[in-house]
């Protein structure tokens, strides 16, 4: 199993490395700044997508697309981030402007 990045210093790196890539990003909700969970907004041309932080069996970092395969309008995103972070308020959420659809840090998906 591989060590686990605080989740504030893992957030400043993903904003920072959309910043270097000319993507526009910003936090939308601080969550618990050593073991909050992570969900990331991508918005593009084709509608919006939600990544959640996950773990696969072996321990490494992954990520879920919450919202489905396929991107999602607006609301529905905004819907389910409201969802999750109604039950856990320890997430951060995440905002990337990425037309393409594919984030702007490096994620394996599952």
């Amino acid at each position: 199993m591989e060590p686990r990045l605080k989740a504030g210093l893992w957030a400043s790196m993903a904003i920072r490395m959309a910043d270097q890539a000319g993507r526009m990003a910003m936090v939308l909700k601080k969550g618990d700044e050593d073991a909050g969970g992570i969900l990331c907004v991508l918005r593009g041309r084709q509608g919006c997508v939600v990544l959640s932080q996950t773990r696969d069996a072996e321990g490494r970092p992954a990520w879920l697309r919450g919202t489905g395969n396929d991107p999602v309008p607006e609301p529905e995103a905004d819907a389910y981030v409201a969802r999750q972070t109604s039950r856990d308020p320890d997430l951060w959420v995440l905002e990337f402007e990425t037309p393409d659809l594919v984030p702007p840090f490096e994620a394996r998906l599952i």
